[in-house]
């Protein structure tokens, strides 16, 4: 089965983590938390979720992994400031491995430069961003692009997004 990296850090939207980790697993797939620290223990922004960073992004290998998850809430915009992130995030456009990119999530690939021509949804505060990346924004709730792309909105699209992402790996 897939081995699927979670690139988090503090504030992630827990939901956005949790819901589409657990969907990952019951389909016998694995997710393994990706941070700035390996051993870091992360806390999401509304339920106050505590993750323990498993792999620290300078041990981190996109080759390592099948896939991407990115969750939304504060956690990519605290993370595209780092280049070794955007680096580990690059690996997965280039290869066309499938990111899953949910709500705030698209900031990440915005500053990692992989958008231009993809189409892609976000929460509609990202849409400004992911337009003037050069992608193609839709508001539906869930958004998949031949490059492995596949986006959703917000947590209500949660069911969609993890029916997608699930699908995507079979």
């Amino acid at each position: 089965m897939a081995k699927i990296a979670a690139i988090i850090t503090d504030l992630f939207e827990d939901s956005e983590f949790t819901s589409p980790k657990e969907a990952l697993e019951a389909a016998g797939h694995g997710v393994v938390t990706v941070g700035l620290e390996a051993g870091q223990t992360v806390t999401g922004k509304s339920e106050d979720t505590e993750v323990e960073v498993a792999v620290g992004i300078d041990g981190a290998k996109g080759e390592d992994y099948d896939a991407l998850l990115i969750p939304g809430g504060y956690s990519p915009d605290k993370l595209r400031g780092d280049e070794r992130v955007l680096d580990f995030v690059r690996h997965f456009a280039f290869k066309r491995k499938p990111i899953f990119s949910i709500c705030h999530a698209p900031q990440l690939l915005v500053n990692a430069d992989v958008l231009k021509g993809k189409s892609i949804t976000a929460v509609k505060q990202v849409a400004v961003d992911v337009k003037n990346a050069g992608a193609n924004f839709f508001d539906e709730e869930v958004v998949i692009d031949p490059s492995g792309i596949i986006s959703s909105r917000t947590p209500a699209d949660l069911e969609a997004f993890n029916k997608a992402i699930v699908d995507a790996l079979k």
